[in-house]
């Protein structure tokens, strides 16, 4: 299975899910006591894995081989030009852009994997584009209406690149960086690296503001001290999200637990908000969903709150964290995935998931479980979803060497024109972007290692 997750003391790889049959038993002492939310539990004697660590290669990437159906991106929503400053046109775009430098391949598409690019949209229609380098740097450029970069991109410190948003004065990366596991002792195997994640600010010329780490070894505290939540090598995929001041980073950590002489090592989520001045600020939570995997996170403003959503085996579900909200059932047969959340056309949500390779939609509101559920015809692990045009919402898939798309209503959920190709390699991790112009962006490999496509829709 392509997916990789759960590794605590023992270092063991499995997939994705795998956790979610109950083979291992709870810490000793619960680390989120004073979170007040349930106690992650140990993978540390899982059986029947294999005692090292699993990863594939990095492959070069493939350029697609499928054209774009452009009819059929058109059927899929109006025909009129969309508005907004870029003046862009009705259809299915794929620009190339070439870096300049190169992009780490796509590898195995494990949840363990580095995310190779992501990309923003400007409040003046354009982009930027940030991207995980050969080179041990995260790349950040411009792009213009076209798609197509402007200027000299800039670099930062960083050996994973997780997300990207921006606003009017630049924009903020959410990336991992090296950090220190100090002598434990731990209570068995190894967990390492014990990595930290930041928020980097930058401004419109894509120059250094400020920096915070979201993580806290900080002080003095490593990361197999008690109470340190870090970033590992695997399972620590993360988003951003902005409520046009403050950022908030929602993504996968390391939690460290004292058990007697020695600590634990477990797995959850954390989510942290930051001031537009660098400062942490309240409104996360330490960890909501254990074990967690594909967090996602999106500002509502009809009810001024970040909303988040987990996949996790805790009863096997898609849920709210902080405190556990069911929003809908899975099963633990380790195929469950989280996909995107969105905002529902008047209130609640719509996330996409899967389950056995069948892709669903599922609407909820608050802390309310889902009110309703669709199974698309999607057949896919892991779908995308994001906002497109007014009222309206755009599922994604892989389908071979490219993806495929369908355009849904925002209210109903119900399936609007038909489904249609879009000539980019789908990344499980990677995410479409949202415009002011009703259109949505997604970054792909491209031919060369060098080289990136920017596939747009527009309604």
């Amino acid at each position: 299975m392509a997916a990789l997750a759960g590794v605590l003391v023992a270092a063991v790889a499995f997939p994705a899910g795998a956790w979610a049959l109950g083979w291992w038993s709870g810490p000793s002492k619960s680390p989120e006591a004073a979170a007040g939310s349930a106690a992650p539990t140990s993978l540390g004697d899982s059986p029947g894995f294999p005692a090292a660590r699993t990863s594939a290669a990095p492959s070069s990437a493939a350029q697609p081989s499928a054209a774009p159906s452009q009819s059929a991106a058109r059927s899929a929503a109006s025909s009129a030009t969309a508005t907004g400053p870029c003046g862009r046109k009705s259809g299915t775009r794929i620009t190339q852009v070439s870096l300049g430098s190169k992009v780490v391949g796509y590898g195995g598409e494990g949840d363990t994997e580095k995310l190779p690019m992501a990309i923003a949209a400007t409040p003046g229609g354009g982009s930027w584009l940030a991207w995980l380098g050969t080179d041990g740097q995260v790349h950040l450029g411009r792009l213009g209406c076209d798609d197509k970069l402007i200027g000299k991109p800039t670099t930062f410190t960083g050996i994973d690149l997780q997300d990207v948003q921006a606003d009017a004065n630049g924009g903020v990366l959410l990336l991992t960086r090296k950090g220190t596991c100090g002598t434990g002792p731990l209570c068995g195997g190894e967990s390492s690296p014990c990595n930290t994640m930041h928020m980097v600010r930058f401004n419109n010329a894509g120059k250094l503001v400020w920096e915070r780490q979201v993580t806290n070894l900080t002080g003095g505290r490593d990361g197999y001290d008690d109470g340190a939540r870090f970033v590992w090598w695997y399972q620590h995929h993360g988003r951003l999200a902005s409520d046009g001041g403050n950022y908030a980073a929602y993504f996968g950590v390391a939690i460290t637990v004292k058990n007697g002489s020695c600590v634990d090592i477990h797995q959850g989520d954390r989510m942290q908000v930051v001031t537009a001045g660098g400062k942490t600020r309240s409104g996360g939570f330490e960890v909501g969903c254990s074990h967690a995997w594909t967090p996602r996170i999106v500002w509502d403003p009809r009810v001024k709150k970040f909303v988040t959503v987990c996949a996790t085996d805790n009863n096997c579900r898609i849920a709210q964290p902080a405190p556990y909200r069911t929003v809908a059932k899975g099963t633990c047969d380790g195929t469950l995935f989280g996909g995107d959340v969105v905002l529902a056309k008047s209130s609640g949500y719509w996330t996409a998931w899967s389950q056995g390779g069948k892709v669903r939609l599922s609407h909820f509101k608050g802390g309310s479980a889902a009110t309703k559920s669709i199974t698309t015809a999607a057949s896919s692990k892991h779908p995308h979803l994001v906002a497109y045009g007014k009222g309206r919402m755009l599922l994604t898939w892989q389908s071979g060497s490219s993806m495929r798309a369908q355009v849904h209503d925002a209210g109903t959920g119900a399936t609007v024109g038909q489904p249609f190709t879009i000539a980019v390699k789908d990344h499980d991790y990677q995410a479409f972007k949202p415009y002011a112009d009703g259109s949505a962006a997604y970054p792909a490999a491209g031919p060369a290692s060098s080289s990136i496509k920017i596939a747009r829709v527009v309604p």
